[in-house]
């Protein structure tokens, strides 16, 4: 059995003891993001309205919001890989829901509903697994291991989870893409299971410790209103991620409409290339904030990137048709900025090293909340500002980002503390360990 110190050791920056884990997080994601990029055109195209369809992914994503919250103090108390389990359970019970009694039977109530609750499984899949790779990752190489974490995120939801459908969908259509995705979340499963080996140390849970467990989960609110530094953290947390979930709900509909001309395999293929970027970019990303600061990374190359990048992923068809080299300029550059921003977890984790369950806690509740602002925004406002309009809005939000990391004060752990694990978190020595 792999013990704590053997587990501390890191390859590239990644620990050696979760590398199945990670490959697990790709596996995991390229079944829940299988719908994403074609979902809102397939759901319009069965009739229902633009402002449905985007209504269906804010409500998911407020659901994804309230999980994220608390998957961090979960994992903590019952363990990262039974809570990863229990999320993979709900999702292919509720998928399978979606799709039988909603998607198929054209309810829209029932594709809100079960849709919905399927928002609240994903995040304790990949939230647990944070936790994980905080409990056995030193503090100075944080972001590098998070930026490992983003990568197989990214092959998950953007490459495999892309590039699967535009082959698909012509084969075997949309309903049986969306069951294929049960493959891959499965597949997820049985890595967690058989796979990862790190057990940690033996756990003595008391009703004293899940009492203080729970409250560790009401400060991951709390903490925002006590310490600004974090309040802001959030908040940019909450704008970083605004277009990946965002620009599948629009891009879609205009990016495939007869203005721009566009084919839903040519979609496919470009928002495959913005993530296809990120596989490499998360890691480079991670190892350059280690060196060069992760706020001035997170300002200049995440948030005012963001901003420009976003503009032309817009303006460029509007400009030039479906113009597919040119729409790539856009999704490149996208994909490199939106993936500076992967020093964020250690930087909350850094703020509060004394609360850190609460810090992690503050961290998956403002990624659940970008999950829902993405398509709340366009929700909001498509009917009234239409596409372009959404699209300005996402872009003064990121720099607004960039204003408020101005604000942000963290002591960066100095590259060469490797020796140095990260704290864990304050219930106790050993809480959260997997089991």
């Amino acid at each position: 059995m792999v013990t704590r110190e053997s587990s501390r050791g890191l390859l590239l920056g990644m620990p050696v003891c979760l590398i199945w884990g990670y490959v697990a997080i790709a596996l995991f994601m390229t079944g829940d993001g299988i719908e994403l990029a074609f979902l809102s055109r397939y759901i319009v195209d069965l009739g229902f309205t633009p402002t449905q369809a985007s209504l269906l992914f804010t409500v998911y994503g407020l659901l994804a919001a309230l999980s994220s919250w608390s998957s961090g103090v979960l994992a903590e108390t019952f363990g990262p890989r039974r809570i990863m389990l229990v999320g993979v359970v709900a999702w292919l019970v509720f998928h399978a829901l979606f799709l039988t009694f909603g998607l198929s039977a054209q309810n829209y109530p029932l594709m809100v509903l079960f849709y919905g609750i399927r928002g609240l499984a994903y995040p304790l899949f990949i939230y647990a697994f944070l936790v994980w790779i905080a409990q056995v990752t030193p503090g100075a190489r944080l972001a590098s291991a998070m930026g490992w974490y983003w990568t197989m995120y990214s092959i998950g939801i953007g490459f495999l989870g892309t590039y699967l459908p535009s082959l698909s969908i012509s084969r075997i259509g949309f309903i049986g893409t969306l069951w294929m995705a049960t493959f891959w979340v499965a597949l997820a499963a049985v890595l967690i299971v058989f796979m990862v080996k790190d057990r940690g140390a033996p756990r003595e849970d008391t009703p004293a410790l899940l009492v203080e467990r729970l409250r560790e989960l009401s400060r991951g609110v709390t903490i925002l209103f006590d310490q600004r530094s974090i309040l802001i953290t959030a908040i940019v947390r909450i704008i970083c991620n605004l277009t990946l979930f965002g620009f599948p709900v629009i891009m879609p509909l205009y990016l495939t409409s007869a203005e721009i001309g566009f084919t839903m395999e040519q979609w496919l293929h470009l928002w495959g290339v913005m993530f296809i970027v990120t596989i490499f970019t998360n890691v480079i990303w991670g190892w350059v904030g280690d060196r060069i600061g992760w706020l001035r990374q997170m300002r200049w190359f995440g948030c005012v990137g963001c901003a420009l990048a976003t503009l032309a992923f817009y303006y460029l068809p509007l400009m030039y048709g479906a113009h597919f080299e040119l729409a790539i300029v856009a999704a490149v550059a996208l994909g490199i900025c939106v993936s500076a921003f992967v020093p964020m977890g250690a930087v909350f984790l850094a703020i509060s090293p004394e609360r850190q369950g609460a810090a992690i806690s503050a961290h998956n509740l403002a990624a659940g909340l970008s999950n829902f602002m993405g398509p709340a925004i366009a929700t909001l406002t498509i009917s009234w500002l239409g596409v372009q309009g959404v699209v300005w809005v996402y872009a003064s939000l990121y720099l607004l980002g960039a204003v408020l990391t101005c604000f942000i004060r963290v002591e960066q752990p100095k590259l060469g503390a490797e020796a140095e694990p990260v704290p864990h978190f304050p219930t106790r020595p050993d809480a959260g360990q997997a089991i």
